[in-house]
């Protein structure tokens, strides 16, 4: 494929980042199916959560020349999310990289395959996603192919530039902002109900009682 490189998306709504910031990413999955990557793919450094617009990366197995560049154009709360073509050999992110990324301010980087330096990314401290670690490295051949801010798949899952990213130890969430703020209310009010509900099942009373489940096998006549 051709070199396809596009301007920056807009910016995210930094309101909607904060309220996400104060939501437990798990509750999402109430009410949401799609868009969670890969489970395997995990946070390799940096701890808390990680919520910030895509700017999407594809390179080549070998070169990660786009990817350099994009690193100098993105901005506070960004999250590079870097599609390798499948390839699970070579890292494309590590020490020179992570650090550059939070020079200029963003929130994270996930890779669809490994990274390398890992005792320098954790002290960076910048919240890393890879499938794992090796110390085989991509190198600047320049070739041909590759874009920036182009629709790519990451774990899975497809991305296009300006999504949000969501992440915690728990794994990813990859969503359009909208998306995201059409279950938020509910899923933020589920956060607030939970407390009480815990309180009750450490009291003793039935889980499936409490949330209506057993009710519910009544109901198709699984019970008497």
């Amino acid at each position: 494929m051709p070199l396809d490189i596009r301007d920056l998306p807009a910016p995210a709504d930094p309101a909607l980042v904060g309220r996400l910031h104060t939501v437990d990413f798990p509750t999402l999955g109430h009410y949401l199916e799609e868009g969670f990557c890969d489970p395997a793919l995990q946070r390799q450094a940096g701890t808390g959560k990680l919520v910030g617009r895509a700017v999407t990366v594809r390179i080549t197995a070998t070169d990660s020349t786009v990817l350099h560049h994009a690193v100098g154009l993105v901005g506070p709360g960004d999250v590079v999310v870097i599609n390798t073509g499948g390839d699970r050999r070579h890292a494309p992110l590590g020490e020179v990289v992570a650090n550059a990324l939070a020079a200029r301010g963003a929130a994270g980087a996930v890779v669809d395959g490994l990274c390398t330096d890992i005792d320098a990314l954790r002290e960076v401290g910048l919240p890393v996603y890879a499938y794992g670690r090796t110390p085989l490295t991509t190198k600047l051949h320049g070739i041909a192919d590759g874009s920036m801010c182009a629709p790519i798949t990451c774990g899975g899952v497809p991305v296009h530039a300006g999504d949000l990213v969501l992440g915690d130890a728990n794994g990813l969430l990859v969503a359009p902002a909208a998306r995201l703020a059409a279950v938020l209310d509910e899923a933020l009010a589920d956060d607030a109900e939970e407390p009480a509900l815990i309180a009750e099942v450490n009291e003793g009373k039935p889980l499936g009682s409490l949330t209506g489940a057993t009710e519910t096998l009544r109901a198709l006549g699984a019970l008497i």
